[in-house]
């Protein structure tokens, strides 16, 4: 998944962008709204964290011109205000969530999963596809339920394709969700994130189809029947 992080208090944005990128998502920041505006003008992200409180043009205007364009983006509001009007204002400008400062990361990082659920229309965190399980909330998959060993980011284009099972997937998508923009990334990353998904799939029945030119598919594959010993 690929965050856009904006938020001016550079703690808080370490600690919010630190949480996300160890469940490999790929998580860019800026700490100002006018940057976030041309940011947004140019470049697609699967969501959208957001500050109200910024220097200059503050997040409320931010989400407005957001919306003006047409973004569906899925947007959650930051504030340390905690006024019934604020949260209205906000839902009003187009914000999919409200969290009020303080909080526990545990929280933002279950508000982002409700979103990112409403945003494919599932209903709870966990994708099954033939014998293969993938829970958003635990960041574990497993093949009739025996545990497949993931890094975070393998995890991550597993989760990504198993989303959009049956649908292609570019490897530019892939690799947005991945890394950040001044990330220094090998020509062949996503292709060796794919290799090493495919041999933990191994003979599931679970497949990563390579479309060439395209992208990526996940699919299930029709397992060979198996023949009794004493079949004529």
């Amino acid at each position: 998944m690929h965050v856009l992080v904006v938020e001016d208090d550079q703690v808080l944005s370490d600690a919010v962008t630190g949480a996300l990128r160890d469940h490999g998502n790929a998580v860019d920041c800026l700490s100002s709204g006018a940057d976030a505006d041309r940011t947004l003008t140019t470049d697609d992200y699967d969501l959208v964290v957001l500050d109200i409180d910024l220097p200059g043009l503050d997040g409320f205007e931010v989400l407005r011109r957001l919306r003006k364009r047409k973004s569906k983006v899925p947007v959650l509001v930051l504030t340390v205000h905690d006024a019934v009007f604020e949260r209205i204002q906000g839902l009003d400008s187009g914000a999919d969530d409200y969290l009020t400062k303080p909080f526990k990361m545990g929280e933002l990082e279950a508000r982002i999963r409700a979103l990112m659920r409403r945003a494919r229309g599932v209903a709870d965190n966990l994708i099954t596809i033939g014998r293969l399980t993938v829970d958003a909330q635990s960041h574990l998959a497993a093949i009739d339920m025996i545990p497949l060993y993931l890094s975070a980011r393998e995890f991550s284009v597993l989760q990504m394709l198993s989303t959009r099972a049956g649908r292609v997937v570019s490897k530019d998508a892939i690799m947005r969700s991945l890394y950040d923009w001044d990330e220094d990334v090998g020509p062949n990353a996503i292709e060796i994130h794919i290799h090493r998904i495919r041999k933990k799939l191994g003979n599931s029945g679970v497949n990563i189809r390579t479309v060439r030119g395209l992208g990526y598919l996940l699919e299930v594959v029709n397992e060979p029947s198996k023949i009794p010993s004493d079949a004529a």
